[in-house]
């Protein structure tokens, strides 16, 4: 199978086919950086679910103020590097998203020191996620950020280095859509009407889509300085977007 790398260099831009076979397994500090800070960004926005803040008259987790960060890093990943790279990086926060509510979920269960115990609550508030929230958060995350990434690819296949603030936008949408609609049933489901569950779903996607309209202006600059820095703008054509790909960088 074969991907287009397009290196960029002074306005012009020239397209390379590459075979998977010949593409070495190695990445920029950029995309390294990028990597670590979604990942940052996964677990911080887990962890700020535990509070509800109150925005004007709507009210939302604070996980809201970082978790729409990892869908612009996962924007600018897809459309630099190409969705194999956003596969990487994406089990990646996967991963280590599962490591910090698993240990969490281990510190919890072990007793706490005698003049600890008045404090012990506070700590299970945070950390001791319940099962059924944090299973749909996962699986709300892969679902939401393959769509987002599969988006950016497909529409810059067809788009090629025109209209990415477009597809910046409906990738977004479709992710934070489909995130929502996977956790929101999982996790509150027979718990709440489904009036107020609807109304939720759709307070948050339309919240976290405006959240990248606001932020597109720096997005476009940043993607536009690390397509110069790298040299490269990668386009994917005949990939497989198999998720469980992982090894095929």
């Amino acid at each position: 199978m074969t991907t287009s790398v397009s290196s960029v260099d002074n306005g012009s831009r020239s397209t390379i086919a590459t075979s998977d076979a010949q593409q070495p397994h190695q990445v920029s500090v950029t995309f390294m950086l990028m990597g670590i800070f979604f990942c940052v960004c996964l677990v911080a926005s887990n962890l700020l679910e535990t509070k509800i803040v109150q925005v004007g008259p709507i009210s939302m987790t604070a996980g809201f103020l970082v978790f729409p960060i990892s869908y612009i890093l996962n924007d600018c990943i897809a459309e630099v590097w190409g969705f194999r790279k956003a596969r990487l990086v994406i089990w990646t926060g996967f991963l280590m998203n599962f490591f910090v509510v698993a240990v969490g979920g281990l510190a919890v269960a072990i007793p706490p020191a005698p003049y600890w115990a008045e404090n012990e609550p506070h700590f299970e508030f945070v950390f001791g996620l319940a099962p059924r929230i944090a299973a749909a958060s996962l699986l709300a995350f892969l679902v939401g950020s393959f769509l987002n990434a599969w988006v950016m690819s497909r529409m810059k296949i067809r788009d090629k280095e025109h209209r990415f603030a477009w597809r910046a936008i409906a990738s977004t949408l479709v992710g934070e859509s489909a995130d929502s609609l996977v956790f929101f049933p999982l996790a509150f489901g027979g718990l709440m009407s489904i009036p107020d569950l609807l109304k939720l779903v759709v307070l948050q996607i339309t919240a976290k889509t405006l959240y990248e309209i606001v932020a597109l202006p720096l997005t476009i600059r940043i993607v536009r300085h690390v397509k110069r820095t790298e040299g490269v703008s990668a386009y994917d054509e005949n990939i497989s977007y198999n998720v469980f790909k992982i090894k095929n960088l």
